[in-house]
């Protein structure tokens, strides 16, 4: 398939289940193969990838409910909760700030490029899971699920989270995204 395809189908789910078409072995694989194919400014490598599965994934999406103390609707959480399991996307603070200090002309870009690289693995890990016929969504907890997340998974203090991606068997196909005027923004020069 091609990029401009797989693109094409990644698409954002909501309506998933536990019922995924691959084993997850090869989620586990695909995720590790992308993580490491996607570029970082300097080679930094500063994305970090936690996957949740099974009861761990179960558990994530039953705190993060706790932690909004019922300001996000149980039926939301529920619907996340109902796939098989979850992309945590976080990136090395420690990484990042050693780059900082080893060329202090670009300081004040390293966040922003940890971030980026973030958004690319995000986008690549989310194409290569609707390449495996499973669907996704990113969603956005953070920050104020962070010290759960780390207490639940055991996550290093430096690593900061960015997203999170909740996968499963897609129940059915979104609706159809309607085409933009996209010369609104892309602009030619010659």
């Amino acid at each position: 398939m091609s990029i401009t395809k797989s693109l094409e189908k990644r698409r954002t789910y909501y309506n998933i289940d536990k019922n995924i078409p691959v084993l997850e072995k090869e989620i586990e694989e695909k995720i590790k193969e992308v993580t490491e194919l996607v570029p970082d400014a300097f080679n930094m490598k500063s994305a970090r990838v936690v996957i949740a599965f099974g009861e761990k994934h179960d558990l994530l999406w039953d705190e993060i409910y706790e932690v909004y103390g019922g300001k996000v609707s149980r039926e939301k959480i529920d619907s996340f909760k109902a796939g098989t399991g979850t992309v945590l996307f976080l990136y090395d603070e420690e990484t990042v700030k050693g780059l900082q200090e080893k060329f202090s002309a670009y300081a004040d870009n390293f966040p922003v490029w940890a971030n980026q690289a973030n958004g690319m693995l995000q986008l690549a890990v989310w194409t290569v899971l609707r390449e495996l016929k499973v669907g996704a969504s990113l969603q956005h907890y953070n920050p104020v699920i962070d010290d759960k997340v780390k207490d639940l998974f055991n996550i290093p203090s430096q690593y900061r989270l960015v997203a999170q991606m909740p996968f499963g068997g897609i129940v059915s196909e979104p609706e159809e995204k309607d085409k933009e005027d996209i010369d609104q923004r892309v602009k030619i020069v010659r």
